[in-house]
């Protein structure tokens, strides 16, 4: 079977889940046996997302191989349950590097290098990257909306696809916006069939119409979007808001997607297997909705939810394995102070503090940490919340008043998180950054061996400061135990707290790899730990 490669635009306006309908459409064909991959293809100019502000743009996923990614490449994950690589995201930042570094080479011997050819020819050649290896079928989201200048190239290289490849082999989806207007009582489709022209006059021909809608679309909506932008009426796929994020699939499915997907790639296995995941939404759906653990979520990013939606769906997931429903409830450990910490957690069964980059907000979660370990609350803490947790327990227990982190005090003689000698040899600092995945070594009878119910685990990286091996002698005979160490016991991977009902950190990020059928062992504990201390 050739490769088939489905592209996903959007219009009228970003945040209408694309990224959803690219996972849940890689879902629909996986389920019907196919072998798909994803890929993101972003406008803006930086290489990666790794330097982006989180308020702008959200937390930043990262991919076994070590690529800083975009956000939809976490619930491509979390739907297709692939892992999937640095090929699956690309920024207009990576193409411009890559041409001007291959003409500085002289590889284009001497030519005037435009946007066309040798823009679009490196897009192109990032989208038919998948063609040697066992996928069947790439689906391509394509980030903005069409008509922003950043992403003209972008659309102008997917129009070749169209022309190089037969006609059966590309599919083109527009996600758009059909608003309901109160006043008239009527769902517009204005906005779409111009959204719809924009992308013909880029020389594409959407196949499919995705409409996100809050209210069912008449026929006779159905019948002029179909009339208008020149589309099969089968092809107007209705796209309302779910009651669960992981039922957009098969609500998509019952709308038709993937049957006018099949049918426009001429795939033969028409037929889905869907009972595993109907099978899970059922069962989540069957939860008591007055069955609720409260769980804070104390980070420095909390005014853009988006900042940590990786952690927040792990919780989600861990909530679906336990039989509740998990209320996450943000707070900005800035305010967080001695005086007024229990008032802040007040309520709450469980607190996670996640991982994040400089010194504000820190002394929050330090104050955060202490109170948990001295009052039974259970508490996981994430790279950032690892390293604030081994500061606190040396300041507060083994009386190391100044104890601190080389990345917020290098003035301190007592850095209990450090730049090991090793990483501090590599020049350039990004250099220095742990990013991706590595194994760890679990000791045996520990909470860390008991939820993951191993002793050699993987998880995903990403921080530049470690345990600093100086003080762990003394730190594990004041009863913060190493459980989690890498292969040559160099690293520090996981620490915990005997005698506590949910006490645990790790350097790594779990959430990374959490899924809704196969949640994170490390959000399990800490959600049953919940129920069991309310």
């Amino acid at each position: 079977m050739n490769t088939k490669y489905i592209f996903v635009t959007g219009g009228v306006v970003s945040g209408l889940g694309k990224g959803i309908t690219a996972a849940s459409l890689g879902r629909l064909l996986k389920n019907r046996g196919y072998k798909v991959t994803i890929q993101k293809f972003d406008p803006y100019i930086n290489v990666d997302p790794g330097t982006m502000n989180p308020y702008e743009h959200g937390e930043v996923f990262v991919t076994d191989d070590g690529a800083e990614t975009d956000l939809d490449l976490g619930h491509y994950e979390r739907f297709i349950d692939e892992n999937l690589t640095k090929n699956s995201s690309i920024t207009m930042g990576k193409i411009y590097k890559s041409v001007i570094e291959k003409e500085r080479r002289g590889d284009y011997l001497g030519k005037t290098v435009q946007v066309i050819p040798h823009i679009t020819n490196e897009i192109k050649e990032k989208i038919y990257g998948f063609e040697d290896t066992d996928t069947d079928i790439v689906i391509t989201e394509i980030g903005g909306t069409v008509g922003d200048i950043e992403g003209v190239s972008i659309i102008e290289a997917i129009r070749q696809v169209g022309l190089e490849k037969n006609k059966e082999d590309v599919v083109y989806i527009h996600v758009t916006l059909l608003p309901y207007i109160f006043g008239s009582n009527e769902i517009k489709s204005k906005p779409t069939q111009h959204s719809v022209k924009e992308l013909q006059g880029l020389g594409i021909k959407p196949d499919i119409l995705v409409c996100r809608t809050e209210q069912d679309i008449p026929d006779t909506v159905r019948e002029k979007l179909s009339l208008f932008c020149n589309v099969r009426k089968s092809s107007v796929i209705q796209n309302k808001t779910a009651d669960c994020l992981y039922a957009v699939p098969l609500m998509l499915e019952e709308e038709g997607l993937a049957r006018e997907v099949c049918n426009h790639l001429r795939l033969e296995k028409y037929i889905p297997n869907n009972a595993k995941w109907e099978e899970m939404i059922g069962k989540i759906r069957k939860i008591d909705k007055n069955e609720i653990v409260n769980i804070g979520l104390v980070g420095k990013y909390i005014k853009l939810e988006d900042s940590y939606i990786s952690v927040i769906e792990s919780l989600y997931h861990a909530g679906f394995a336990n039989n509740v429903n998990v209320k996450v409830h943000l707070i900005d450990s800035e305010k967080i102070t001695r005086e007024n910490v229990a008032e802040q957690l007040k309520g709450l069964n469980s607190i996670v503090i996640p991982g994040g980059f400089g010194d504000r907000g820190i002394e929050g979660m330090i104050e955060t940490i202490k109170y948990v370990r001295e009052n039974n609350i259970p508490f996981l803490g994430i790279c950032l919340g690892m390293q604030m947790t081994v500061v606190e327990f040396a300041r507060n227990v083994l009386g190391i008043k100044d104890a601190d982190s080389e990345e917020f005090n290098k003035a301190t003689e007592n850095q209990v998180i450090h730049i090991m000698e090793e990483q501090k040899k590599v020049n350039k600092k990004g250099g220095t950054m742990r990013l991706g995945a590595y194994p760890c070594i679990i000791k045996e009878n520990t909470l860390a061996q008991k939820l993951y119910g191993e002793t050699e685990i993987s998880e995903r990286h990403r921080h530049r400061f470690e345990y600093n091996n100086d003080y762990r002698e003394r730190l594990e005979e004041a009863g913060l135990k190493v459980s989690g160490t890498s292969p040559d016991g160099l690293l520090v991977e996981m620490v915990e707290i005997e005698n506590h009902p949910y006490f645990i950190a790790g350097q790594f990020h779990p959430e990374l790899k959490s899924r809704p059928n196969r949640p994170a062992p490390l959000f399990v504990g800490l959600v049953k730990s919940a129920i069991n201390t309310r």
